[in-house]
């Protein structure tokens, strides 16, 4: 078996332009000032020891990742949960716990997967293929398994032998190699999965250069070298210590204070005095995700149940939502609330991405129409919006820069704060009017469409279901031919715009704060950062 046309032809025009920003679409404003360093730049020594503490802006869910949902918790597991594949500094999908890019066949519907030798499970427990059959298995079928979606094509997973795996299709999924280089990739210890079951979250055991030592809910993730890794020698630090600050002011302040050497996701009001700070330095990634207003226009019982009615007035009018969203200025809450360093936009797929159609456009603000739409729509005014937000200041700010936006056009939004994760779960249970949450992207498309926006996602927290919608999407997963590809994405964004379940607001940079004595950290268009090689300058 070879690796088929179908493989290099996709994997060919997967890398994004790193050095692209802003530009195009709604606004000229750059996403990212070019005195923020890219951090594959930073090439200097590393010496061995330390402990390196790293703020996060949230406390993730479940450390499972067959069911875990937030950008979060995928940092954690970039230092403790390797997958199969993973991407590098352009964006192009590398081996990771695979030893090559997969072997396609003629037709697409089998995938054979030759794996890393001599590895270990950080419990010790001998990394093979009987293993990642039980993951991969274990994300395919399980009930509470946020991957169905993300595997939904694999009927099958086989072991040709301890080093390979094969994996038939129900039909070709040009995706497939993307979907492995995330949590749908991640391959636990199956000792450890026969042991704690369905919770496995609470003591995870996975190959990574740094493994689980103990969490404290809302307050920190401890996490120790490895010993049993297989390139322990490129790892410096002896430990990892992730601590819970989401105030964003804190969290800068923590990172100027040295209680942190490192800080997630600076919020773009901090990234000035950051800069400023002669002992700190800024670099920025991310990029391939947004952020948005959903709006619960089906979910009735479940983003992963058949939909049903929601009794909102933005749930019941298509001119209501048109409404609202023409009554939102993209490029006023991009320079109001976060200082011009994103990008808005109001589709899911990045300016720079290859799977952008030239024709998806937006429309400017037109308050005169919004207040049309609301008055054609016979509803009273003001028309009652309860608007959820995660509980952080940025999201709260948002929240009452929209709150005051849709006032002009006839809405009275009631903003109603919670934290993060008890968000997502409303959000998921269809409990909700509108919510803002985002996505943190994937180098291939699929991964920003299927499961968000199509019949029974379980990230579908609108409940949207239109075969406008499905149908686009499910062919351009089985198409090799990027540029029909493109045009069946665009044909489905174009369709759930026209049904505006998400109401989408920019593409979102992530900026990360360390200390300038830290060195060695890789962080790349998915706004992970990465420590297997970081550490304290020597």
């Amino acid at each position: 078996m070879r690796p088929s046309p179908r493989l290099v032809a996709v994997l060919a025009v997967l890398p994004l332009a790193l050095a692209a920003c802003g530009g195009g679409g709604t606004s000229s404003t750059p996403a990212a000032p070019p005195s923020i360093a890219d951090a594959s730049a930073d090439n200097r020594p590393v010496k061995a020891g330390g402990t390196l503490n790293v703020a996060l802006n949230a406390d993730p869910d479940a450390l499972d990742p067959s069911s875990a949902t937030t950008l979060v918790g995928r940092e954690v597991f970039a230092s403790m949960c390797e997958k199969l594949y993973d991407i590098d500094a352009n964006s192009a999908l590398v081996p990771q716990l695979a030893s090559a890019l997969p072997e396609v066949s003629e037709d697409g519907k089998d995938v054979t997967i030759k794996l890393r030798e001599g590895v270990k499970f950080n419990d010790g427990t001998p990394f093979d293929a009987e293993a990642v059959k039980k993951s991969l298995d274990r994300h395919r079928t399980w009930e509470k398994s946020a991957r169905q979606a993300d595997l939904a094509a694999v009927s099958k997973v086989t072991v040709v032998d301890p080093a390979t795996v094969k994996l038939t299709l129900t039909q070709a999924f040009t995706p497939l190699t993307a979907q492995l280089a995330d949590r749908a990739g991640m391959i636990m210890s199956p000792k450890a999965l026969d042991a704690e079951g369905d919770n496995f979250g609470a003591n995870p055991v996975c190959v990574g250069p740094f493994k689980f030592v103990s969490r404290t809910s809302g307050s920190e993730i401890v996490l120790d070298k490895a010993p049993d890794y297989y390139d322990a020698a490129k790892v410096k630090l002896d430990k990892l210590v992730y601590k819970i600050i989401v105030d964003p002011n804190v969290r800068a302040a923590n990172l100027k204070s040295g209680d942190v050497q490192v800080a997630d996701q600076l919020a773009t009001t901090t990234v000035k005095s950051v800069q400023s700070d002669p002992n700190l330095s800024v670099v920025s990634g991310g990029g391939l995700g947004y952020y948005g207003l959903t709006i619960n226009t089906g979910n009735a019982n479940g983003s992963t149940e058949e939909p049903g009615k929601v009794d909102t007035p933005l749930a019941k009018s298509p001119e209501l939502r048109e409404a609202f969203d023409l009554a939102l200025d993209r490029d006023v809450i991009n320079k109001t609330v976060y200082n011009g360093l994103y990008e808005p936009d109001c589709w899911p797929v990045p300016m720079n991405s290859p799977f952008r159609a030239a024709d998806l456009q937006c429309a400017k603000r037109d308050i005169a129409k919004a207040k049309q739409l609301v008055q054609a729509s016979g509803v009273p005014t003001p028309i009652p919006v309860t608007l959820t937000t995660p509980n952080d200041a940025t999201n709260i700010r948002l929240a009452q820069v929209i709150q005051q936006m849709t006032k002009e056009a006839g809405f009275d939004v009631k903003v109603q704060t919670m934290e993060f994760v008890s968000a997502l779960e409303q959000g998921k249970a269809g409990k909700f009017d509108t919510l803002l949450n985002g996505w943190s992207g994937r180098v291939d498309l699929d991964g920003n469409l299927t499961n968000l926006i199509t019949s029974k996602g379980t990230n579908n927290y609108s409940g949207m279901s239109d075969p406008g919608i499905d149908d686009p999407i499910k062919q351009a997963a089985a198409e090799s031919d990027q540029a029909k590809r493109t045009e069946l994405y665009a044909s489905a964004m174009k369709k759930a715009a026209e049904v505006r379940g998400v109401l989408y607001l920019y593409h979102n940079k992530y900026y990360l704060g360390t200390q300038k004595n830290v060195a060695g950290i890789q962080y790349f268009e998915d706004g992970l950062p990465r420590f297997v090689t970081a550490g304290f300058a020597a």
